[in-house]
């Protein structure tokens, strides 16, 4: 069990990468604290898992919400020391000058903004439990964008950005900061990311060396990794989920 005697809480874990990181670390040990806004998926998540997880819903656009689940999260369980930051949203495929001002201000506040105002909740937590790991989802639209999401790649390159900073600034307080940028995965969202046209997902499979698209599954073993003792030495990386593509 790598993570026996640990407190996690995941957002966005309704669906997709988020529920995979709850089952792999409430599989190895951790208590789960399931958080999304979605409240029917968000509660079969931790219905599935059962005793070891809680679900608190949580918008993690809105500061109430964030400090209400942290706070939730240290009633149910006692401590924190495993933040997810997972919840994600982009903008459909398309030119910069179709996108709107309302979608780069969604796609910022719950890729940004819930990223910087959760470790603004959490810090206090660990900090008090003598040191933690935060864990941010990137992407490798951070590392090596393309056209068609301009705004969700600049909100992934803050992430990337944010997560560094905040690993330098914690490290003194034992607390790791760490990004997984994952390259396309199979997910709800994946259509939102390719786009409409046809053909778009053998189009980008081609490009990816090992041949095929992430599944949540392989981003949840990192997660699991980076979240361990075994990854102790390790602060500040972004690491890349992408079978070859960012090489």
């Amino acid at each position: 069990m790598r993570l026996e005697g640990k407190v996690a809480i995941v957002t966005g874990a309704g669906s997709g990468m988020g529920e995979a990181i709850a089952h792999t670390f409430a599989n190895e040990g951790a208590l789960v604290a399931v958080l999304d806004v979605d409240e029917a998926n968000g509660g079969r998540v931790a219905g599935a898992i059962g005793a070891r997880a809680r679900f608190v819903r949580c918008d993690v656009t809105n500061k109430a919400d964030i400090d209400a689940a942290v706070a939730a999260t240290e009633r149910a369980f006692g401590r924190l020391d495993i933040l997810i930051n997972n919840a994600g949203a982009s903008h459909i495929n398309k030119p910069l000058l179709d996108i709107g001002e309302a979608e780069f201000e969604r796609v910022f506040a719950v890729n940004v903004k819930g990223v910087f105002l959760f470790a603004q909740a959490a810090v206090p937590l660990m900090r008090r439990g003598g040191g933690g790991a935060i864990i941010n989802i990137g992407s490798t639209a951070g590392l090596r964008p393309r056209p068609g999401l301009s705004a969700y790649n600049a909100t992934k390159g803050a992430v990337h950005n944010l997560t560094k900073t905040l690993a330098v600034e914690l490290a003194p307080a034992r607390i790791r900061v760490c990004a997984i940028a994952p390259v396309a995965t199979d997910t709800p969202l994946l259509p939102t990311f390719l786009g409409a046209a046809d053909g778009q997902r053998e189009k980008f499979i081609a490009t990816v060396p090992l041949g095929r698209l992430a599944q949540p599954q392989d981003i949840a073993n990192v997660a699991l990794f980076l979240a361990s003792d075994e990854a102790a030495f390790l602060t500040g990386n972004i690491v890349e989920v992408d079978g070859g593509r960012c090489v």
